[in-house]
């Protein structure tokens, strides 16, 4: 069994961790085709995970998320391109939003 594991630290404490786990949730749901299930706790959450030859946890603590997922025989073979993916997703999400023109309000 393959496995991938991946760590990303963050500034950002639990509560932006959060909203940002819960995003990354989403779009496994979304693109993936992934069950996901959110488990909030105190110190850490933890999502699950899981399809057809994937499953695991994505850990969320105030200072890092880290990432673990075991891949079925098939599966394993893409290894490389699912970690990538997956990293590329969570790398996203972590970038500090960019600041954009503000629109000027309109005459009257």
């Amino acid at each position: 069994m393959s496995v991938i594991h991946i760590h990303r630290h963050h500034h950002l404490g639990l509560e932006e961790a959060r909203k940002i786990a819960f995003m990354w949730a989403e779009k496994a749901e979304e693109k993936f085709d992934m069950a996901c299930a959110y488990e909030e706790g105190d110190a850490e959450d933890t999502v699950y995970f899981n399809r057809s030859g994937i499953k695991g946890t994505l850990r969320v603590h105030g200072h890092e998320f880290e990432f673990r997922a075991e891949l079925g025989f098939l599966v394993s073979a893409f290894k490389s391109r699912i970690e990538a993916e997956i990293s590329q997703e969570i790398d996203a999400l972590l970038q500090p939003a960019k600041p954009g023109k503000k629109k000027k309000a309109p005459k009257a």
